[in-house]
């Protein structure tokens, strides 16, 4: 046997876990979509004129990321940020994507 049908017999395991474990996809897009704000954002980055900036880009990039996966309205988180910036500042915890509905109910803002 040539050495490409020994890997392929060898990864045979690796490559076919999925029909054993219930519920896995079938696809990785759920990878490929996280991996798409990553690139597009280091193409974008190439526009920063200092690191200061990048890292902030990278901040606003982490947490619009993190809005999306928690089904939080990005632009709606960061004006709520903006808007309660003595709240966020004495207890940012509450105030994560997660958070924020609740902690808006109870604060009475909204």
């Amino acid at each position: 046997m040539d050495a490409g049908a020994n890997r392929a017999k060898e990864g045979r395991t690796q490559l076919t876990r999925f029909l054993s474990v219930p519920g896995a996809p079938l696809d990785n897009n759920i990878a490929e979509r996280a991996l798409k704000m990553a690139i597009l954002h280091r193409k974008n980055s190439l526009s920063f004129k200092t690191l200061h900036g990048a890292r902030i880009g990278d901040v606003h990039m982490s947490l619009i990321h993190t809005c999306e996966l928690n089904r939080v309205n990005p632009f709606d988180y960061l004006m709520a940020l903006q808007q309660h910036a003595a709240a966020v500042a004495k207890a940012p915890e509450r105030w994560l994507p997660w958070n924020l509905q609740q902690t808006i109910t109870a604060a009475g803002c909204g």
